[in-house]
């Protein structure tokens, strides 16, 4: 009793000293500590109770598609395969890796959401021969494929305010030795503790203090979730307190499976310029350019390792200090038993595996991005896309792209110093389906700025005349190519009192001549005269029906005085070189919400082709340019065999030189001029033709076989009459007629045989 009585009075004398101490403590308490964690137990849930994170939208070029028999070489092939960052390995047996031996090619295919679902990882073999694909092979299984198609490329990234390159995934996406080792090196209590660990702390500051300096951390991962969501990266006991206070609290409300996947998807792992990378999703992208599901122990140790320090222990900067970092997460793995003494000697004898260019693509082909916004502004505003976590997939081609970067500097270069002022700009499609497979708005093509392929409206000079033939042409009852018209000189009168006179470029009048010779030396008068015949408006009336507006209705319209860029003149001649089907030029196929389901498709459905006949006889007469006429540079070298059809095109005095040419696979648009609108002295055959054929030397494409057996026959004409004869007569010609319109005069040359048989003059 006595104990208890000294125990008593003890209390009531400390009670005397600490009573005030005490009442202002739980005054505090009372009115600041409660309403203070009250106020950041708001903030916790208002953050955790909408999780969401701002992940960037990102552009891909097109997922090439490859089938048994398509134009396809081995070189391009590889630049395909670099482009979408593919790293070229012995075996390639990782996803995102292919060998090459010659022209047989192994891939290793990554998973990757495509608009017809998700496309999963599987490694094949591709044979190539004679620039085809020769066949196609499913390593495992060993089947002959039909296709296969390879993920695309990463063209450009649209990051928010944050400029934070990340993606979100779940835990159950993620590799289970990066979730059990992460807590193994990280935060072995995590599932015991409430946020914070003291023994670890106590742990760490002794270890601290026996080393001398910082060795050891003693941060669980809710603390460290706290630094990233919530707090600056300050060091003083506020932020401290506040860390802790705050992580009880996430505690309190949350499981640790929520705490833990949001840990994943936000952790700083590394930078790229002002981009930051957050979770270890996108860090699996930018180090080894692969999905998550694909690493293995050492990869999953490395990026495990980043969190400690990404920027001291970065793979590229630092190889030493990472493979020492990840070698040591390794040995961490072993002591927990998550890998076996076997697995932990072949894991740290692999190499780091960092791909060689970091997985955050600079926006290289401005461009053709334009492009795309312009397409997409009908339904997201540029806000709407930046963060939107949203993939665009666009029909760029890179191999395309860049063989046309190629062909266009050194095309101009070749040109001299003189036109070092001259400026330049080219479109590729889809020759069949209208998808824009490369754009190119400056001679320095990756520099953002003014885009002379969308906005650079210049005269189209002599590329307009298929279009007057055409409108002729839709009249088989009237004109054929075989129809005679008369180069002679023209003088119409004008408003302003004056009269116009347009000259061949010759300067020469060539007396009566069949419209096939007329498109295919591009002269002036004859051209001027059949339009006159057709009508200006119906000409006019043609071009405005692919959507163009306010088309000069002058005569001179006939020669080209209409403004076009290089994307306008591709949509016109898109309708020739898809036989005569009016088809919209596009550069998205589709976008995908961040879960990789469609959110929109975008696609092109041709015209009804009520011209299709006519359209056939233009592209004929176009291939005869390429073959004898202006560009006949083309049917004098190798290129002859494509086939391809084509029209040169120069405006007044050699201001404007432009080329829009195509096979079967591709049509191409060349420009070359000045933005001051000076003479350049080039006309279409010197310098856009010369950029068109640098490209068509480099690109795999098919010729083009034109139709003409449906609708279409073929008679043997007399070209200075334009009537039928017979095919041994002398200067006989086979042409190509609407079928039901061949001639029906016919013109023999009895007279002709016998004058020659005697040995006299058939004049």
């Amino acid at each position: 009793m006595a104990f208890l009585s000294r125990c008593a009075e003890l209390a009531r004398l400390l009670w005397r000293w600490l009573r005030a101490p005490f009442w202002f403590g739980l005054g505090f308490v009372v009115a600041f500590a409660v309403p203070y964690a009250l106020y950041l137990d708001a903030q916790v849930r208002e953050r955790f109770d909408d999780l969401s994170w701002e992940t960037p939208t990102r552009i891909y070029a097109r997922a090439l598609e490859i089938a048994p028999g398509m134009p396809l070489d081995a070189a391009t092939l590889t630049v395909e395969l670099e482009a979408a960052r593919y790293d070229e390995v012995t075996g390639a047996r990782s996803p995102g890796s292919f060998m090459r031996d010659g022209d047989r090619f192994v891939i290793s295919r990554r998973a990757f959401a495509s608009l017809d679902g998700l496309e999963k990882a599987r490694r094949v073999e591709v044979a190539i021969a004679r620039s085809r694909v020769a066949a196609i092979r499913d390593i495992d299984t060993g089947k002959a494929l039909e296709r296969v198609r390879l993920d695309p490329a990463r063209i450009a990234t649209l990051y928010g305010a944050e400029q934070e390159e990340r993606r979100v995934a779940k835990l159950g996406q993620m590799p289970p030795l990066l979730v059990t080792g992460l807590q193994a090196v990280e935060d072995r209590s995590f599932k015991h503790h409430h946020g914070v660990d003291f023994i670890a702390i106590l742990r760490a500051s002794w270890a601290n203090l026996a080393a001398g300096h910082v060795v050891q951390g003693g941060s669980t991962l809710t603390q460290q979730l706290v630094k990233n969501l919530f707090l600056d990266r300050g060091q003083n006991f506020l932020r401290k307190g506040n860390e802790a206070l705050i992580a009880l609290l996430i505690e309190a409300r949350y499981d640790k499976h929520r705490i833990l996947e949001a840990y994943v998807n936000e952790i700083f792992l590394g930078q790229q310029g002002g981009q930051a990378v957050h979770g270890f999703a996108a860090a699996s992208e930018f180090y080894f350019g692969r999905e998550l599901n694909t690493l293995r122990a050492p990869d999953v140790a490395l990026l495990i390792g980043l969190v400690q320090g990404p920027s001291y222990y970065d793979p590229r900067r630092y190889p030493d200090r990472a493979l020492a970092r990840r070698n040591l997460v390794l040995q961490q793995f072993a002591d927990t038993g998550l890998i076996d003494a076997d697995e932990l000697a072949r894991a740290k004898a692999v190499p780091l595996g960092i791909s060689e260019t970091p997985g955050l693509p600079r926006n290289r082909f401005p461009a053709f991005l334009d492009l795309v916004r312009t397409q997409l502004k009908r339904d997201y505003d540029d806000a709407a896309l930046r963060g939107a976590g949203l993939s665009v997939l666009t029909t760029l081609v890179p191999a395309t792209q860049l063989a046309a970067e190629k062909a266009l500097r050194e095309s101009l270069a070749a040109l001299g110093k003189k036109q070092d002022d001259t400026q330049a700009a080219l479109v590729v499609t889809g020759a069949r389906d209208g998808e824009v497979q490369a754009v190119i708005g400056d001679r320095a093509p990756d520099q953002p700025g003014f885009n002379r392929a969308l906005d650079a409206r210049r005269p189209i000079g002599s590329l307009v005349k298929p279009f007057v033939f055409l409108t002729a042409l839709a009249q088989p009852q009237r004109y054929s190519l075989a129809s005679i018209v008369e180069d002679a000189p023209v003088s119409l009168p004008q408003p302003n009192g004056k009269n116009w006179m347009p000259q061949n470029a010759d300067k020469t009048a060539h007396g009566r001549v069949a419209l096939i010779d007329v498109l295919t030396n591009s002269w002036n008068l004859s051209t001027v005269r059949l339009g006159m015949l057709v009508g200006v408006d119906r000409v006019r009336a043609l071009i405005e029906s692919f959507g163009f507006r306010g088309i000069n209705p002058n005569p001179s319209l006939l020669l080209g005085a209409v403004d076009l860029s290089p994307i306008e003149v591709a949509q016109l001649y898109q309708y020739f070189a898809a036989d005569g089907h009016a088809l919209p030029v596009i550069a998205v196929r589709g976008v995908l919400d961040r879960d990789g389901k469609p959110l929109r498709r975008y696609g092109s459905k041709p015209g009804a082709g009520d011209y299709v006949e006519a359209a056939r006889l233009v592209t004929y007469a176009m291939q005869q340019v390429n073959l004898r006429g202006t560009a006949r540079a083309v049917g004098n070298g190798p290129l002859a065999t494509l086939n391809s059809a084509g029209k040169t095109g120069t405006s007044d005095d050699s201001r404007d030189s432009w080329y829009a040419g195509f096979t079967a696979d591709h049509l191409a648009v060349v420009w070359v001029g000045r933005d001051d609108n000076k003479p350049t002295g080039l006309v279409g055959a010197t310098g856009a033709l010369r950029v068109w054929m640098s490209l068509f030397d480099a690109l795999p494409t098919r010729p083009l076989d034109l139709n003409l057996s449906q609708g279409i026959e073929l008679a043997w004409v007399n070209p200075e009459s334009g009537q039928r004869t017979e095919a041994d007569c002398p200067g006989a010609r086979q042409l190509p007629f609407v079928a039901g319109y061949v001639p029906e005069q016919e013109q023999g040359c009895t007279m002709e045989r016998l004058r020659e048989w005697f040995g006299g003059d058939p004049q």
